[in-house]
């Protein structure tokens, strides 16, 4: 088993493919059991008492009812105004009127109307419960922790560090709360770390064929074949833009990284006439790798609702055939009407997104996000009695650990000083993943935005932290022999670092699940008194 610390870009060698792909660590079962486990201990964390609170909270009362309604008739209908009681006592016919303007593609939505149906057929599960609408989540949680091991592990080639990069995750609050409750941010964060990882095996591997032709001494051909890897992550950021629009942002960034990546390869191969060979046999195909696949998934998304009557807006362009489209002969408006009705109906998403300006206690600005300034109250009860204590509090914080946020900070300047320094591939697609989750937002300064939406960060944050590890392990330039008292120095930082991680995550548990504590317990939990009133006053 290879447990290397994290080295700088590898040195010169004998052959191109050291430089390129250093080995994987050895047996590769080893990397995959580490993996398994730490998911298998995210997903314990995340399925205990996940029907708690037994009824619908915060945003579930619009995407708990819509995703059942998609299972029910395709798209997303209204509902009666008593659709919470209903719900909970899996009463099914709770829809009523034509179809509901909803602002997020459907596809987590049908991912959390997919889990409550496998739920509902087990011996054990309840459909239309607050467990079966949660499942789906809690899964996709653990799933998520799963694949960043082995992205840390590839990106480091560390066994130890893969499972660290996990295990952060794992117990970080934030993602532990989003991962319990049936909403569709967990999802998106899935989604955009999953067509990370592609890009980084895709990488490996194209590496390596570069590398092979080079070291065969023939020159490297033009066309590398075809990029299933790439292909995948094109799908994989397709899935993205189907469950929220700021999976864009991922497109964007991700498109340009593995470019740059093709280019950083063929000139250290000796490529000649790189920059031509590279735009014509890289950088053109990812374009359709990325982007036109991406396009085409997030468009299969919508099938419910171009094959359906009953969706918001299905019917707008037959009722506005005018100009040019009145010319066209009614076989072809079958076609084009489902698809100019999709468009009116995107354009009023947009505008909707680019109005929203509401006020709301617990909405913060993006730089609160990082600091976690400004967390969610997802749910409170102040009227549980069986605590053993006068006053008891039930109540789901929807914040970040204290501890790894706020030592991502400190991570994400070393691995910018690092990048500079030494141009290290590894820090530079880390920092660019976690300023496509951020950056963006402060664009839109009035916009009615939450701590949530930085989910797809946690895990460019986790890497951030586990590669400082590394680099901490490592040294500046990776000596492989170290005094004793500087392999005890860092074994001591590494340990009290994942100790800080796992303390804080215990001791705010009780206010991120639900538990029944003492009034005073839940009070020592609210360091800063946004924490309690979000923006309010508190009177």
């Amino acid at each position: 088993m290879t447990t290397t610390a994290l080295t700088p870009a590898p040195a010169p060698g004998p052959s191109l493919r050291s430089r390129l792909v250093p080995p994987m660590p050895r047996p590769a079962w080893v990397g995959w059991l580490a993996a398994v486990l730490v998911a298998l201990f995210a997903g314990a964390l995340r399925f205990i008492r996940l029907g708690e609170p037994a009824q619908i909270y915060f945003d579930e009362t619009y995407y708990a009812k819509d995703a059942f309604a998609l299972r029910e008739f395709g798209v997303e209908h209204e509902s009666l105004e008593n659709a919470d009681e209903l719900l909970a006592q899996g009463v099914h016919d709770i829809w009523t009127g034509g179809g509901d303007f909803v602002v997020h593609p459907p596809l987590g939505k049908w991912l959390i109307a997919l889990g409550d149906s496998v739920w509902g057929l087990l011996p054990f599960g309840v459909s239309m419960s607050p467990t079966g609408w949660r499942v789906a989540a809690a899964f996709f949680g653990a799933l998520s922790v799963l694949l960043l091991v082995r992205v840390a592990l590839r990106m480091t080639r560390s066994v130890l560090l893969g499972a660290t990069a996990g295990l952060i995750m794992a117990l970080d609050g934030l993602h532990f709360t989003m991962s319990r409750i049936a909403m569709v941010d967990i999802f998106l964060m899935t989604w955009v770390l999953a067509g990370f990882a592609c890009l980084v095996v895709d990488r490996d591997r194209t590496r390596a064929r570069l590398a092979g032709l080079v070291d065969a001494g023939r020159e490297p051909a033009s066309w590398l074949g075809v990029r299933w890897w790439r292909i995948a992550a094109g799908l994989f950021l397709g899935l993205a833009c189907a469950t929220k629009w700021s999976a864009l942002f991922y497109v964007a960034a991700f498109g340009l990284l593995t470019v740059a990546w093709d280019y950083g390869a063929r000139r250290t191969a000796g490529q000649q006439r790189a920059g031509r060979v590279w735009f014509l046999a890289d950088a053109v195909p990812a374009f359709f790798s990325i982007v036109g696949v991406a396009a085409v998934t997030y468009l299969a998304s919508w099938a419910g609702w171009l094959t359906s009557s009953l969706g918001w807006g299905r019917g707008w362009a037959a009722q506005n055939v005018t100009g040019l489209w009145a010319k066209l002969p009614e076989p072809v408006l079958a076609v084009v009407n489902p698809l100019r009705s999709l468009a009116y109906y995107h354009a009023e998403i947009m505008s909707f997104h680019s109005g929203l300006s509401s006020p709301h206690d617990y909405a913060s600005r993006p730089w609160e996000w990082i600091v976690m300034r400004t967390p969610v109250a997802f749910y409170y009860n102040g009227d549980e009695t069986e605590c053993g204590a006068v006053n008891c509090s039930s109540a789901i914080l929807g914040i970040g650990s204290p501890a790894v946020w706020w030592l991502s900070i400190i991570a994400c300047v070393v691995l910018l000083g690092w990048w500079v320094t030494y141009r290290d591939w590894r820090a530079g697609a880390v920092l660019l993943g976690a300023a496509a989750s951020w950056l963006p937002w402060f664009a839109y300064p009035e916009r009615t935005m939450f701590v949530f939406y930085a989910l797809p960060m946690l895990p460019f944050l986790a890497l951030a932290i586990t590669l400082s590890l590394g680099l901490l392990m490592g040294g500046p330039s990776g000596e492989a022999s170290r005094s004793t008292v500087a392999r005890a120095a860092t074994g001591v930082v590494f340990g009290v670092v994942m100790l800080l991680i796992v303390a804080n995550f215990a001791y705010l548990y009780p206010v991120l699940s639900a538990e029944v504590i003492p009034y005073d317990a839940w009070a020592d939990r609210m360091w800063f008194p946004t924490w309690i009133y979000g923006n309010a006053s508190p009177e």
